[in-house]
Parts: structure tokens; sequence; C-alpha cells
């Protein structure tokens, strides 16, 4: 099996099809690498694609320790890409993986072609971030305590969830079967180190100004802790764009595959054409 190796020597299993400008994949918490499916399959046929699995998500290494943070998560996709000898590649990621897309343009921006961020910012306003972490941690004992397949049973209703299961049943089904199978202790740490640990978009401005890189946005508008987080970014990431999906929730990729790609698929087109424009940062600063 294939396999990166991080500088803390995790093993992250990764897959690859196609040829061309590299596209890597960076799933969400609930998912893995074999989510990304449908967009390997559709974007193989131009394009080099990569999709792994994140530390703590077989069959990569569960690794014990505080070794879970959003740093050790966002450079594992750049030993990835060091590992496959991709010196820059588009990313693309979901809520999870949108937040390590995002900080690999604020930290190593030499490695993004672009950036798709898509479903990303739930759990950070400001006003809620003591609570949000204070659940977190909740949901990290319940994956300690119940296992993965009792918890799945309970977050495949969740708000932003339901869209996805009214559209699509066997697909909501199936995803909700894999989170079942996820390892207990990866996903406690993963939760605890990562979702409770990581700073807020909201508390990143004068960062998220500097980042050049062109950027598509995309969030359901049934999506509502992420509503906010996408328009935020929107307003203050010089070269965003941002596609609002109707009556969509939160795993976008799969609930509207046929509209993810096409709209990813025309971003990636006019970035590599040089037409995706960047704003003055004068004007961001007025706002």
């Amino acid at each position: 099996m294939p396999h990166a190796t991080t500088r803390d020597d995790v093993r992250i299993y990764f897959e690859e099809a196609g040829q061309g400008t590299p596209i890597i994949f960076l799933h969400e918490f609930a998912a893995d690498y074999t989510n990304w499916e449908p967009q390997m399959r559709y974007f193989s046929r131009g394009h080099r694609c990569i999709t792994y699995s994140a530390r703590g998500y077989t069959p990569s290494d569960v690794p014990d320790g505080e070794v879970y943070t959003y740093k050790h998560f966002y450079t594992d996709a750049l030993a990835v890409l060091d590992h496959l000898k991709i010196e820059r590649a588009h990313l693309v990621g979901l809520s999870m993986g949108a937040y390590l897309s995002l900080q690999i343009g604020l930290n190593a921006p030499q490695r993004a072609l672009s950036m798709t961020l898509a479903g990303v910012g739930s759990g950070s306003e400001i006003e809620n971030l003591d609570n949000w972490r204070k659940q977190c941690r909740a949901n990290a004992e319940q994956f300690e305590t119940l296992g993965s397949a009792e918890v799945a049973k309970v977050t495949r209703e969740a708000p932003s969830r339901i869209p996805f299961l009214v559209k699509d049943p066997r697909g909501h089904a199936d995803f909700y079967a894999a989170l079942a199978r996820h390892d207990a202790k990866g996903s406690a740490n993963t939760m605890r180190g990562f979702q409770g640990g990581r700073p807020s978009i909201f508390a990143m401005t004068d960062a998220i100004r500097g980042v050049a890189t062109p950027a598509l946005i995309i969030c359901g508008d049934e999506d509502d802790p992420c509503v906010g987080a996408s328009l935020f970014l929107k307003k203050h990431l010089p070269a965003a764009g941002l596609a609002m999906f109707p009556k969509s929730g939160h795993v976008l990729n799969l609930e509207e595959p046929a509209l993810f790609n096409e709209s990813v698929e025309r971003f990636v087109t006019l970035v590599e054409a040089g037409r995706w424009p960047v704003r003055d940062p004068r004007s961001l600063a007025a706002h």
C-alpha cells in the first residue's frame, strides 16, 4: 500500500490517478480518502489527482499522543506532495480539509496553485468558541466510550446532513456506514486536538487578507454553521469567489457531485488560464 511519511514518522496512505497538473483532495472529519471517489474519477481525466487519509484515519497510521493539531494536519498534506515530488498543486478541501487548505495558503502559499474551500468554518464564531471547544471534548469522549458506530448513528441526523439524506438516501447511508468503521481513537484524538484546538478563522483577518492564492469558496445554503465563515472569507481573501449551492448542506462533493465538479472544474480552468483576478488589497482594507 502506498504511504508517505510525515516529519514525525506517521505513515499517510494515499491514492493517485491520472496525469497533468496535480489536484490534491483533503477530506472532512467524518470522511476519509474514499469520499473523494467521484472527484477522483472525474478530474483524473485531465489532471493528476491525489486523495489521502489524514493521520488517525486508517489505513493511515493512528499515532498516540498530542500529535493531532492543525499544524500536524496541514503539514501532512505537504508531506504527501513532497513524497510525490509535487511542488505545487490545486488544493480541494471540504470542511476540515478546507481549513487545512487555507492554512497551506497562509503558511506555504508557494505550494498552492489554488484553494477550493468547501463547507468551511464551522465552529469559528468567536462568541461561541468556548462552547464549540467544550462540545468537541465531549464528542471525543463519545468516540472513546461509545465507539464510532454509535456516534455515527447520532451525527447522521445533524441539520446540515439532512439535505444529503433527502436527496440521496443510499449515498447518505454509505457515508455513515463508512464513518461507523472509523478508528475510534483516531477520531477522538482528531476531535480533541484538531477540531477543538484550531484557531478561529475570524481571528486571522489580517493574515487572510495577505493570501493572494486564487480561492473558490463553496457553501450549501442550509449549512448554517458555515455560511458566516464563507461570507467572511469572500470578503477578506483577495482572490476569492463564492458559490452558494441552493438547498444544500455540508457534504457538498457527494450531495451535489455534478454541480461540485462543474464549479471546481471551471475555477481550475480559469486559474490555469490566468483569468482569476486578484482584488486590490486597498479595497479589502476599506471594509
